[in-house]
This record gives structure tokens, sequence and C-alpha cells, in this order.
């Protein structure tokens, strides 16, 4: 009787452990990779899934879901000898897990390894302005570059992204001297270009007074020659009134030279006598 019962739990055990064996349920987004005595066998789709037991068994559960892989960061030298830091973001997808598994020891190291190598080359083989400013161009070199590689492992690269591209903390250094050198120029050369126009403008200023100073003193000039001209015929050969004319004028500056307070001058007559007979004349009746 005991042994009867013995049998019987050990013929339902094995029985549960068989059906366990034997039916997988695989869950959405992942495929299992199936392998008969040690050899690849078959792939199992997502859903209820029926293996032979102890002879089928699940070598590798794989992901179907797209596949974020960060790309560490790197130095990579340009082709004018700079030194930058550049790393990425690769989103890869298995599209055959048995190629994924069987055909690299680890996809997810090797594709890193890809990523960094075609991206020192890429960049190695552009100048560092041409490199800060070409995210999209380096992108899309290295997609093509990889993509053909990994193929082969039945795992597609749906795009790659530059996070970082930036020169070294040395080079940052020099970029930041450069570029304050440069705004240094730049107000040197505008403030130069701000005293020469200010000097040009004054020197056109003097140049205009001079010309409108040069105008006045011709129009003054004809203006004394008209006169001159209207008094020598208004006189003709009587010198009386010209000789008036001379006394008054001269007569006048007497008067304000005598009228300033620090003058210290005698103004006498050049011919003091004829003056004195001019003067005893003019008292004659």
């Amino acid at each position: 009787m005991m042994t009867g019962a013995i049998v019987f739990w050990a013929l339902l055990a094995l029985i549960v452990v068989t059906i366990y064996k034997g039916v997988k349920q695989v869950p959405q987004g992942s495929k299992w990779v199936i392998q008969r005595l040690g050899k690849y066998h078959r792939t199992l789709s997502p859903g209820l899934q029926f293996i032979v037991p102890y002879v089928d068994s699940v070598a590798y559960k794989v992901t179907t879901k797209d596949i974020v892989l960060d790309i560490p960061s790197q130095e990579v030298i340009t082709l004018d000898n700079v030194v930058i830091i550049a790393n990425a973001v690769a989103y890869i997808n298995i599209l055959s897990p048995e190629k994924a598994v069987y055909g690299v020891e680890d996809y997810e190291v090797a594709i890193r390894t890809l990523v960094q190598t075609s991206l020192r080359s890429i960049i190695g083989e552009m100048k560092l302005d041409d490199a800060l400013s070409s995210r999209d161009q380096i992108k899309v070199t290295l997609k093509s570059s990889i993509s053909d590689d990994i193929a082969d492992w039945g795992i597609t690269l749906k795009t790659v992204e530059i996070q970082d591209i930036n020169p070294s903390n040395t080079m940052q250094s020099a970029m930041e001297e450069q570029a304050a050198a440069e705004r240094q120029r730049r107000a040197t050369v505008t403030r130069a270009e701000g005293e020469k126009s200010a000097a040009i403008l004054e020197a056109e200023g003097r140049l205009e007074a001079s010309r409108k100073d040069a105008e006045a003193k011709v129009v003054l000039a004809e203006a004394t020659k008209e006169a001159v001209e209207k008094v020598t015929l208004a006189i003709g050969e009587n010198e009386l009134p010209v000789m008036y004319l001379l006394g008054e004028n001269y007569i006048g500056a007497v008067k304000d030279m005598a009228a300033s307070g620090n003058s210290k001058l005698v103004l006498l007559p050049a011919d003091i006598p004829a003056a004195i007979r001019g003067v005893m004349g003019g008292l004659k009746p």
C-alpha cells in the first residue's frame, strides 16, 4: 500500500515537471532561443508554446524591444591635432535573436566598441570647427558605417545620436583666451574706426569753415572794391572828402584806444609841425 502511494506521487510529480518543462509562455516583447541537445533548434515567439521536455531547453531569452546603448565618452584627436571629448547613444533592435546570441559573444559590448571605433575614425578625418558644427553629418556617416556590420548579427541600428562633442579642458581654456583676444581686437578696431570717423568729421568741419571764411573774405573784398570804386567815382579829383573820412576814422581809433583802462600809449602826429600849422590855419579868421 505504501509502495503504491509512493509510486503514484512520484508519477504525479514527474508529470507535473514534464508539463512544466514542455509548456512555455513567452511574454510579449521577447523571443526565446531553444536548443535541442545543445544545438540551436528554433526561436519561440510570444504566446503559449510547446517544446519537447528533457530534450529541448531555453538557452537564451532575448528582448525584441528597442535597446538603448550608452556609448562611453572618449578622447578623439581631430585632423588638426586637437583633442576633443565625444560620446553617443545608439538605439538598436534585435530582428534575429539566434544570430545575435550565436553570431557574437556579447552583442552590446561589440556594438559599443564598434561605435567608438567608427566615431574616432570619422572625427579623426575632420578639423575641430567642422567636428563641432557637423553633428548631423557625423551621425549619418556613423550609422552608415556600422549598419552593415551589425546586420550580420541579426541586429538593426535604428538611429545613433551624438550626445556631446566638446573640446578638452585644456583646449576650452585656449579657445576662451582666443575668444577674449578676438573680442579685444574687435573693440580696438571699433574704437579706432570711431576715432577715425570723428577726426574726418572734424577735418571736414574745419575745411567747410575755411571755405566759408574764404568766401566771406571774397565777398568782403568785392564789397570793399565796389565801395572804393564808388567813392573814387564820387570824389574825382577832390581830396578833401577822402582826407575827411580818413581823419574821422583816425580820430575814432584814437578815442577807442584812449578809452581802454590799461592804455599807456600817447599818440602824436607823425608830422607835428604840419599838424600845428594845420591847426593854426584852422584858427585864422
